[in-house]
């Protein structure tokens, strides 16, 4: 487990900036309380919840309290109550130091891998009109061959002479070869 997965450790650096943002207030506090004493209460008791959901203690203290409490208790409640975060404040979780951080090393990592592209094989740079010519002789070819052998087409080898100028040598020979030989 790297540094940068311990939710000890995150826990310990996001404290201060938990403590000090506006959109942690009383209401998302208690909910956090709550919900780590309902779905978790070998980390969090009633007793305890009851501590930190007392009104007549500021906030920020209260907040404090908990997250210094939730680090003594071990890696697993640090890790639920970012989970409880990440389901209650995503606007909050979204903007934690740790999570930026995390945002960075995937960052590097992604230009790292786009650095490293496969190099791209062009098997024919010459565009799709070049495809359908070649489509259109080899189809023309194919039907010639097919219906070349009957009376149909006997009247069509001056056709074929002129329609072999715009061919390359080897391919208007061999136009003309099967013009005058069918």
């Amino acid at each position: 487990m790297t540094d940068i997965d311990d939710y000890h450790n995150r826990l310990q650096r996001d404290a201060q900036f938990l403590c000090s943002d506006a959109r942690m207030d009383t209401e998302l506090v208690d909910r956090l309380v709550l919900q780590l004493n309902r779905i978790y209460p070998q980390i969090l008791s009633d007793k305890e919840a009851h501590r930190f959901r007392d009104l007549s203690v500021p906030t920020e203290v209260r907040l404090a309290e908990l997250l210094t409490y939730l680090r003594g208790t071990g890696e697993e409640a640090c890790h639920e109550f970012y989970r409880g975060l990440h389901i209650l404040a995503e606007n909050v979780y979204a903007s934690l130091p740790s999570r930026a951080i995390r945002r960075e090393v995937a960052d590097l990592k992604w230009t790292d891998a786009a650095a490293i592209q496969p190099q791209r094989y062009v098997l024919n740079d010459r565009g799709s009109m070049f495809f359908l010519s070649c489509f259109s002789f080899a189809l023309g070819v194919a039907m010639l061959y097919y219906y070349g052998e009957g009376e149909t087409l006997r009247g069509t080898a001056p056709l074929l002479h002129g329609s072999a100028a715009g061919f390359s040598k080897g391919a208007e020979d061999a136009f003309i070869s099967y013009a005058e030989v069918g």
